[in-house]
């Protein structure tokens, strides 16, 4: 059964009146943390788009290639999209029924952070509202600032990313140690540890990105160093 199927079967246990923050409330256990994240990215998605006051078609774009969404399944996606926007509940609960139900699974979260910059930067601009925003939400998912300002480092080409920023790591590490994180950080972004810890297969091309920008910044990293 698709994702889609799945998310459509998620909404239609929705009793008249219930919001998509009763399906956050629901979706904890494994086997649904992928409709859960799939769910999540769209209704923050939805309440970001409120925040710097539209929907442009790059965001569009830009979720269809987090999420492949076929043809047959754009109307699930777009109620999904809908219910979020049209719900009176702000984006702060949101993220607090988005923390609370993924627990301590803070990699998830991570992950749906990384979609979200995916989906502000569409457009080829980040607006200063979309940046409060996703700290906001950074803030509530327990993110460090140190690890909020390394994904912001990566995906908002503003300026040249500084590497360090990009590893979570600083000048004044010694190599060893930066090859550590580095390694990690590669471990962390395997596909099949990403759909481990709830990323669906969908949306698991997010790691594209993240896996290039990390082994770019440890190139530059190790080829100072031997310099």
């Amino acid at each position: 059964m698709s994702i889609w199927s799945r998310i459509t079967q998620a909404l239609a246990a929705l009793t008249s009146g219930e919001t998509l923050g009763a399906l956050f409330d629901r979706l904890r256990t494994p086997p649904e943390r992928s409709v859960a994240f799939t769910i999540a990215v769209i209704a923050l998605s939805a309440k970001m788009a409120k925040a710097d006051g539209l929907v442009t078609r790059d965001e569009v774009t830009a979720f269809r290639e987090v999420f492949h969404i076929p043809a047959e399944e754009e109307g699930n996606a777009a109620r999904v999209f809908n219910l979020a926007r049209q719900d009176v509940a702000g984006f702060e609960e949101y993220a607090r029924r988005i923390s609370t139900m993924f627990g301590e699974n803070r990699e998830a979260l991570c992950d749906l952070m990384e979609g979200l910059f995916h989906i502000a930067m569409a457009d080829g601009q980040y607006h200063p509202a979309e940046d409060a925003f996703l700290t906001r939400v950074s803030e509530i998912f327990g993110m460090s600032e140190n690890r909020f300002r390394s994904m912001r480092g990566r995906l908002v080409p503003d300026a040249v990313p500084d590497p360090y920023d990009v590893l979570g790591v600083t000048p004044d590490m010694d190599l060893p140690e930066i090859r550590k994180h580095w390694r990690q950080l590669v471990r962390d972004s395997h596909p099949d540890v990403m759909i481990a810890r709830g990323v669906p297969e969908e949306a698991v091309k997010i790691a594209e990105k993240r896996m290039a920008a990390i082994n770019r910044a440890w190139e530059e990293i190790s080829t100072r160093e031997a310099a």
